[in-house]
């Protein structure tokens, strides 16, 4: 496919696009054409082709099939969805994509967990505007885009720890929290996660300051990620990851264990749908 090959050197996207277009085209449809067989919205194609949207993973599910390309429109999609992220971020989804173990701290809800409603709530803040919505959709997108990493095949094995704070300062209204709870409780079921909740009662520790992240790859590499008052490091020195790694252990070790955690996440849940 000539025209893909040519589009490596443009942003992810807008390689996206010109795939999209050049299958559309090689199956002899107009856009309105598409838009009947496939049922996606005209304007909505069109904006996909010119790299102005990115769409939802489901929609370049969809379209592969409807193409038959064998998931090529889903891998040029990972492409383009990791150009969301901040520049420095996009190293740690790299890194992320590929980690065979990832061991996490944060003391709300972390991204990889969210609901869709949550996501959404949280990257809006209160200063979006009318201009800002569409980066805030493509944010969500791309934030949904990586919890897919939980049910790869095979999965990295996971390991998440809660501040209580994250469970007890609900996002959204009643509904949205609801369900977000519920979301945490099905995760924590999976044979590749640990879900752990560090509770207030544990007292002061080491990782109140932000999020920590562990992630080793199957070379045995690691690296640590810390985010904390508008700042972000990622440290790959051996020295720096190992310190790194002795604060998460004593986090680790002052939280309760998965399942007494899956069963405080119910009590937190009974709790709010009795307030």
């Amino acid at each position: 496919m000539t025209e893909v090959a040519e589009a490596e050197a443009e942003s992810g996207r807008a390689a996206l696009g010109s795939a999209l277009r050049y299958l559309r085209q090689k199956a002899g449809l107009s856009l309105g054409q598409l838009a009947e067989k496939s049922r996606y919205d005209k304007s909505y194609l069109s904006r996909l082709e010119a790299g102005k949207r990115l769409s939802k993973l489901a929609v370049m599910e969809d379209l592969d099939r409807f193409y038959d390309t064998g998931g090529l429109l889903v891998e040029l999609w990972k492409v383009a969805r990791r150009e969301v992220f901040k520049d420095k971020y996009k190293e740690v989804v790299r890194l992320e994509l590929t980690a065979c173990i990832i061991h996490l701290f944060t003391p709300g809800i972390p991204g990889l967990l969210q609901t869709e409603d949550v996501a959404r709530a949280l990257l809006s803040g209160d200063q979006e505007t009318g201009s800002e919505a569409e980066s805030v959709e493509e944010q969500v997108i791309a934030r949904l885009g990586r919890q897919q990493l939980l049910h790869r095949t095979p999965a990295p094995t996971v390991r998440i720890i809660m501040d209580e704070y994250g469970l007890r300062r609900p996002v959204g209204d009643a509904k949205v929290w609801e369900a977000q709870l519920e979301h945490l409780i099905e995760i924590a079921e999976l044979p590749t996660v640990a879900l752990q909740v560090l509770p207030f009662t544990a007292g002061a520790h080491h990782l109140m300051n932000g999020s920590l992240t562990l992630m080793w790859q199957e070379d045995g590499s690691a690296v640590a990620y810390t985010e904390g008052n508008q700042c972000s490091e990622l440290r790959e020195d051996p020295a720096d990851v190992t310190r790194a790694r002795l604060s998460y252990d004593r986090a680790r070790d002052r939280s309760l264990p998965p399942p007494e955690s899956t069963a405080f996440i119910r009590g937190v849940l009974k709790e709010f749908r009795g307030s």
